[in-house]
């Protein structure tokens, strides 16, 4: 079937909670994806930040074939390998023995798993950030910051307070010793790619420090590399309560998690929490996979070394006021509200990008990609803001 079969036969089926897609992708190789036409495009998009190899990666094909062939799916009343052995890898990856971890499906899940291991605390309150993406589950949801997503479905849950991030009074006002848990992102992704100022987050633990408060980092956009480190706060030298984790950990396949540390580790008793597919042998065989890949091939190395050439570059560009971001989680804000227009033409170009808002173009491509892959983005997003401007 081509494009127009395939998006009409999207409307006769589907709800119509994502609008209508004007693109049906059928395949896709490393960083190339088709459409039902046949016409390729460069992915900088990957999913949403989610497919931190590509498409189609060798580890990851073989990985996954090799284990549901091997055994397909347990219940948690059962151990397997695969996720002890993640599991192992991701307590080491926070450098923290104490840490330990629950695997789900999402990051709206692991966030839902954060916020119910709050309540653990014995306290309710919840600081979160303006602008802030945390998922559309009704918890989740209530940590978002963004009111165009909350207000047809309130009420949500009561005690969740959102300031500006990266503004450091206005979150020694906020938290309390009645605070459960602080939520942030390192960068705010969904907002635009967001950077906060680099002392923050340290300053934020010291408030958690003093009164109590868990400090919750979502990394399911900045985690698994994306920004150069393994979670995304790591350049300020904090260690969280708990971390967040989904998007990039199953490189497509879905996986998420959820890493207590220090006494947030024991908060959790038999019967608290669950979920039917988290660990899932085949998925957790795809994370494997994922930190094996990204350590072997030095991915974190080349997204930093990359990051400076997109900085470099686009900074360049006539009409682009600022580039932000960390690694491949790129931000390119414009000095005009036309990012819904670049978005389109860059499609049509034959580049895949998002508008995450209407003056910020957000890439977040894998970290398998190629200089010569990074030069034509350029080169087309060059062409194309000049053509719409």
């Amino acid at each position: 079937m081509k494009n127009l079969q395939l998006i009409k036969k999207w409307q006769a089926t589907t709800q119509n909670n994502y609008g209508t897609p004007t693109l049906a992708l059928v395949q896709g190789k490393g960083l190339v994806v088709t459409d039902a036409d046949g016409k390729k495009y460069l992915d900088f998009l990957g999913g949403i930040a989610t497919n931190i190899l590509g498409h189609a990666h060798p580890a990851i094909v073989n990985a996954v074939t090799k284990q549901i062939k091997t055994l397909t799916h347990v219940s948690n009343f059962y151990a397997h390998p695969n996720a002890l052995a993640l599991a192992e890898k991701l307590i080491a990856m926070t450098g923290d023995k104490s840490a330990r971890v629950f695997f789900c499906q999402s990051g709206a899940e692991a966030n839902e798993a954060a916020l119910k291991l709050s309540r653990r605390t014995g306290r309710v309150r919840i600081v979160a950030a303006q602008g802030a993406f945390h998922g559309r589950t009704m918890g989740a949801l209530s940590l978002t910051g963004q009111p165009a997503k909350r207000e047809a479905f309130l009420p949500l849950l009561k005690g969740v307070k959102h300031v500006p991030f990266g503004d450091i009074e206005a979150m020694r006002h906020a938290i309390s010793k009645k605070c459960a848990m602080v939520i942030l992102e390192p960068i705010m992704g969904e907002a635009g790619v967001i950077v906060p100022p680099k002392d923050y987050l340290q300053q934020v633990r010291s408030l958690c420090d003093k009164t109590g408060a868990l400090l919750v980092i979502d990394a399911v956009q900045t985690g698994m590399g994306r920004t150069g480190s393994w979670f995304g706060y790591e350049y300020s030298g904090i260690k969280p309560d708990v971390i967040t984790l989904a998007k990039g950990l199953g490189a497509g396949l879905p996986l998420g998690a959820m890493i207590a540390l220090g006494k947030a580790a024991s908060l959790f008793q038999p019967g608290d929490h669950g979920s039917t597919f988290g660990g899932n042998p085949v998925t957790t065989s795809a994370g494997l996979a994922v930190i094996e890949t990204i350590n072997k091939e030095k991915l974190m190395q080349k997204a930093i070394a990359y990051h400076k050439l997109i900085v470099k570059e686009v900074s360049t560009i006539p009409g682009v006021k600022e580039v932000r971001g960390a690694g491949l989680l790129i931000g390119i804000e414009l000095d005009k509200a036309v990012a819904n227009e670049v978005s389109q033409a860059m499609m049509h170009a034959g580049v895949l990008v998002n508008a995450a808002n209407p003056a910020t173009i957000r890439i977040a491509p894998a970290l398998t990609v190629t200089e010569a892959q990074i030069k034509k983005f350029i080169a087309v997003f060059r062409k194309v803001l000049s053509d719409v401007n």
